[in-house]
């Protein structure tokens, strides 16, 4: 019988059967070694040299990240704040980033815990003025006889400096905000308090008498706001509200179009879609304000054929036709000034600049931009109208770029059956039923034959025989496991893949990528670091939480694994240190949609700026994620009482072991200090992050004696969320009595 060449290791070996002398292998009969090429060898096999521009290559960079990241010659990703305005001086080494911020203050880091966000303002204020300059552009080359001012709807991300730098950067050029909900329009109204009072405050979502109400309020506070109206019913309440308050609207109308895209994002536009008014309406709506005396207000028209447009011709049929009611609205009398062609202005996530699918677009800024004035600008000297002021809602296309995503990879697993000797493989066939044996044999023969197909079809096939007979207890663990090994061997004599690694991350993906989670988004995700090294695996990475959707295992490409590096059990791979990922674009949505699953917070965050000094960037905001009584408090848990509750029962306990033994003053003394130490303990974990930390900020060890244990608190240089100045809450002050 043709046997595989094999070895086995003792776990698998039943009892009386002893290893083959030397190595154990003997020859795959009748199977010649699979052809070895660069694009099926495994890494050590290919010998050619690797350098950055390698993997810019092969994870895209130059695609996605252009113009604001590369591979730079260190084989880090660095960042180009200006985009492609950038000099090399200014350019900013992401790892040194990350160290900064992530070693500890001993060594004259900041000390916080990842995962963690950067945030890159100058690259915010660029895109702002990237989108700006784009449309100017073509307003200028093509004769157009009105001006663009941009809006951006907080929902994309609403976090505070990131709103307030977008208003004080697009304040040159009148660029305004959109909220969708009460809450969004308090902060808006806040934060262009301080913009260009021509900024545009435009005011979206369903509506009630309250949500009126502050948007007329804004009016009166000198805001350029606009009511637009999502629903004909909301009309009834601006008129009445505006002539209570005594205060004259500007109203806008959301135009329900039949233009739409067939992705996934363009589920909300068409007839059907959930926002906006028809055409019926829409004239309902002309006649209202015309017999109130109000048709001067109607000034706005707003639509929406749904994110990530994928061409610009796709746009241009959506915009010529909001033009053609634009002009129609022109001529029933209406005071109309603005075109707001909302979002859908969208970027590449995966490099490919293609039209067809949901992850990139087959346009630039320039291209959007001048698409959009020319459909406007035909439909307009057509009708012999005068041009409207062009708006867009563009939120996605302003705010992804700017954040990054970095986190950590702690450890690496993989699948890995044992090796046979032949004496063990003559074991594991004698003890295999008659179909399994010739599932065994049909597999050999055809190795023989090279025909690989087939035999893999059949090892696939004996494998799960295997199962079957195990699970009604006809073969013991011992087989299970060999043929585990023997279809793995196949496997490699034949040329198929090497198995793929499970990188585990310090990351919830419902926290931080909630979006890859919901809807099926990718996002770039490479390491930030070892760019001038082959990697050496592929992989899938799995997060911290207890949910088997909590992993990454599709990446931009359509890979459904990604390139990795070998890192060992603890992160730290040949000297390197950690392991760091990054996850780019993510800028938009996923802060906003995340979630506490698992009680995992979110990330901790940095602000960071270009500057001149000798590593090109300046940290100038920095914040800790939510620990775990912060997390603990959104659940409506109590984490005060929860600590006095488990430091009450750790005196008892200690009090317990006391009394059994009989206690010296100085046992006293050792269970004193054992209390605080358990306290002190308890007090931190509550302070700090759920996540994996690299060295524990707080760790007891036991030391025995005549008395029983002995708790001390052990000290780390990692971030001290009581003690950081810098970043402490008030809260801190209530926890510092039992903070060592």
């Amino acid at each position: 019988m043709p046997a595989l060449a094999c070895c086995v290791d003792s776990a698998v070996v039943p009892p009386g059967y002893v290893f083959g002398a030397g190595d154990g292998s003997i020859p795959f009969a009748g199977v010649p070694p699979a052809t070895i090429t660069a694009d099926n060898a495994p890494p050590a096999a290919i010998t050619t040299a690797w350098s950055p521009d390698r993997s810019a290559s092969l994870y895209r960079v130059d695609g996605w990240g252009a113009p604001y990241f590369a591979v730079n010659d260190s084989g880090n990703i660095s960042v180009r704040p200006h985009g492609g305005d950038t000099l090399p001086h200014q350019e900013i080494d992401l790892l040194k980033i990350v160290k900064k911020v992530s070693d500890p203050k001993s060594v004259g880091g900041l000390g916080l815990p990842l995962p963690l966000i950067i945030r890159l303002p100058d690259v915010l204020k660029n895109r702002l003025e990237s989108l700006q300059s784009a449309f100017d552009f073509a307003i200028q080359s093509q004769g157009y006889d009105a001006h663009y001012q941009g809006v951006y709807p907080v929902k994309c991300n609403q976090e505070r400096f990131v709103v307030e730098d977008i208003v004080k950067f697009g304040s040159p050029f009148r660029f305004g905000l959109e909220a969708g909900s009460k809450p969004e329009l308090l902060l808006a109204m806040s934060c262009l308090c301080k913009g260009n009072p021509d900024a545009f405050l435009v005011c979206n979502g369903f509506k009630d008498a309250e949500y009126i109400s502050l948007a007329l309020l804004a009016r009166k506070l000198a805001l350029n706001t606009v009511i637009v109206l999502e629903q004909e019913e909301e009309l009834d309440l601006v008129i009445a509200l505006s002539q209570k308050l005594s205060i004259r609207p500007v109203i806008g109308v959301r135009a329900k179009l039949r233009t739409k895209h067939s992705g996934h994002f363009g589920s909300t536009s068409g007839e059907k879609g959930k926002f906006g008014l028809t055409t019926t309406q829409i004239l309902s709506v002309v006649k209202k304000l015309e017999e109130v005396g109000m048709l001067d207000c109607f000034q706005l028209l707003h639509f929406h054929i749904g994110s990530q447009i994928p061409s610009t011709g796709l746009l241009a049929d959506g915009v010529g036709e909001a033009a053609q009611i634009y002009s129609e609205l022109v001529r029933l009398g209406a005071n109309m000034q603005v075109l707001d062609i909302g979002g859908g202005l969208g970027i590449d996530y995966d490099g490919s600049k293609s039209g067809d699918s949901d992850l990139s677009v087959a346009y630039g800024l320039g291209e959007y931009a001048l698409a959009v004035v020319q459909a406007v600008k035909f439909v307009c000297d057509r009708k012999n109208i005068k041009h409207p002021v062009l708006c867009s809602e563009s939120g996605r296309a302003i705010v992804s770029h700017h954040s990054i995503l970095v986190f950590e990879a702690v450890s690496s697993t993989v699948s890995k059956a044992a090796t046979m000797t032949p004496l063990a493989l003559q074991y594991f066939v004698d003890g295999l039923t008659d179909d399994a044996r010739a599932d065994y044999r049909n597999m050999t023969s055809a190795a023989m034959r090279g025909e690989y197909e087939t035999c893999l079809l059949y090892a696939d096939q004996l494998k799960q025989r295997c199962v079957d007979l195990f699970r009604d207890g006809t073969i013991g663990m011992e087989h299970l496991a060999a043929v585990d090994a023997l279809c793995e061997f196949v496997g490699k004599a034949i040329g198929v893949a090497e198995p793929v690694k499970t990188y585990h991350v310090n990351l919830s993906v419902f926290t931080s990528i909630p979006d890859f989670w919901g809807i099926g988004q990718l996002f770039p995700i490479i390491p930030i670091h070892r760019l001038d090294e082959r990697p050496g695996a592929r992989g899938i990475l799995s997060d911290l939480t207890c949910d088997s959707d909590g992993k990454i295992n599709k990446f931009i490409g359509g890979e459904e694994s990604l390139p990795l590096h070998e890192i060992e059990g603890n992160g730290a791979g040949n000297g390197n240190g950690p392991y760091y990922l990054g996850m780019f674009l993510g800028g938009a949505y996923e802060e906003a949609l995340g979630g506490v699953h698992n009680l995992f917070g979110g990330p901790s965050v940095v602000r960071v700026s270009q500057s001149d000094g000798p590593h090109s960037f300046a940290v100038t905001r920095a914040a800790p994620g939510p620990s775990c009584s912060d997390v603990l408090r959104m659940m409506h848990h109590e984490p005060e009482l929860m600590f006095e509750t488990l430091k009450h029962r750790a005196e008892e306990m200690m009090y317990e072991d006391s009394s059994d033994d009989g206690e010296s003053s100085m046992d006293h003394h050792h269970h004193h200090r054992g209390n605080a130490a358990v306290a002190s303990c308890l007090a931190r974990s509550f302070h700090n992050m759920p996540y994996l930390a690299g060295a524990s900020s707080c760790s007891l060890t036991a030391a025995m004696n005549n008395s029983g244990g002995l708790y001390y608190c052990s000290d780390e240089d990692g971030y001290d969320a009581a003690g950081d100045s810098a970043v402490a809450s008030a809260e801190d002050e209530q926890w510092s009595y039992i903070c060592a």
